[in-house]
């Protein structure tokens, strides 16, 4: 397993690390993306983006592929069925500016593998290499994939699919340690992506489960990956990726923002989605990551006060009104810590 913390390539992208963030619909939008970015995060994906529907020009999914200022790396994932849309979708995403290109073979979520697309296509590896060749052939940018282990246990086909991505060109894979099937139950079988790794020279990608250092550590070792990504595990932490990475680098403790920091993190991020969707959908978007917010402050632990906290900002229907509230909130929990 190479060094967790140095770079590593993929095509001609350097990527300056190698703790990534996942792509997560509804989670990686372009103020997300630039809140990990401006915390050091060396690599965030966009949410998933359907390809016929992006170049159909359906403004919600545009909006998901955008491309900003404040990002040192653009990758845009993207799913589909058709060669054909992926082939446009490829296209488009690079003319948009992505450095990276990402197909997506391992969402589980009925509503994609319902239309045959996501992991679903871990079930036809001949269909899965043509749509990889379509992106491949339409874009001069570094096309990655990410996938599961299989659609389930009797399934287990991701070395099988990561030798036929490599021969057709794909850059980079990434793996997540578990079934369509299995959803999000269980526990990752980072073990099982070592059969990955071995049956490819190309750059892999462990993810599933990790939270925290100890959990990338583990997941690397267990792997042999070159990589680790991080998806559930950065809700409500944009700062964790670039954290974790800091770790395994210098062997220092996880250094997590302080309330101070935390609460500019917040109000920053809260004031970028306002600006990229407008009030009243920004406000509605950022709620969830307001919650997360809230989860995963450093206060005394109280869950009934946390949820009570919680539940009362994001009952709030205008924008002002979140930011005071959010201020006021902070302010008290500070004032209640203990003198050193």
């Amino acid at each position: 397993m190479a060094e967790p913390h140095a770079s590593f390539v993929i095509g001609d992208v350097t990527i300056r690390g190698r703790v990534l963030n996942a792509p997560m619909t509804g989670i990686t939008d372009l103020p997300f993306r630039r809140a990990a970015s401006r915390l050091g995060a060396p690599y965030v994906a966009t949410e998933m983006v359907a390809c016929d529907l992006l170049t159909r020009g359906r403004p919600d999914v545009v909006r998901r592929a955008a491309v900003g200022e404040g990002l040192p790396l653009t990758v845009i994932q993207l799913v589909g069925r058709e060669a054909r849309w992926i082939a446009a979708g490829a296209a488009m995403a690079e003319a948009a500016g992505a450095d990276i290109i990402d197909l997506n073979m391992g969402c589980p979520a009925k509503e994609v593998t319902g239309g045959l697309s996501g992991s679903a296509l871990m079930r036809d590896l001949d269909h899965a290499e043509r749509l990889i060749t379509a992106a491949v052939e339409a874009t001069t940018r570094p096309v990655t994939l990410k996938m599961r282990l299989g659609w389930d246990d009797a399934n287990r086909n991701a070395p099988a699919l990561a030798a036929r991505a490599e021969a057709a060109s794909i850059m980079a894979i990434t793996v997540h340690g578990r079934t369509r099937q299995q959803f999000y139950g269980g526990i990752a079988d980072w073990d099982a992506v070592a059969a990955v790794k071995a049956a490819t020279r190309l750059p892999v990608i462990v993810n599933g489960d990790v939270i925290d250092a100890a959990s990338a550590r583990t997941a690397l070792t267990r792997s042999g990956a070159d990589a680790v990504m991080i998806g559930r595990g950065a809700y409500g932490r944009p700062w964790i990726a670039a954290a974790i990475g800091d770790v395994l680098e210098t062997g220092a403790e996880l250094a997590e923002p302080d309330l101070d920091i935390r609460l500019a993190i917040v109000l920053e991020h809260f004031a970028d989605s306002l600006r990229f969707y407008g009030d009243a959908l920004g406000l509605k978007v950022f709620r969830k990551h307001l919650g997360w917010y809230v989860e995963n402050a450093p206060w005394p632990e109280v869950p009934a006060a946390r949820r009570e906290a919680k539940s009362r900002l994001c009952r709030l229907e205008r924008a002002r009104d979140v930011e005071a509230a959010l201020i006021g909130l902070w302010r008290e929990r500070r004032d209640e810590r203990p003198a050193a």
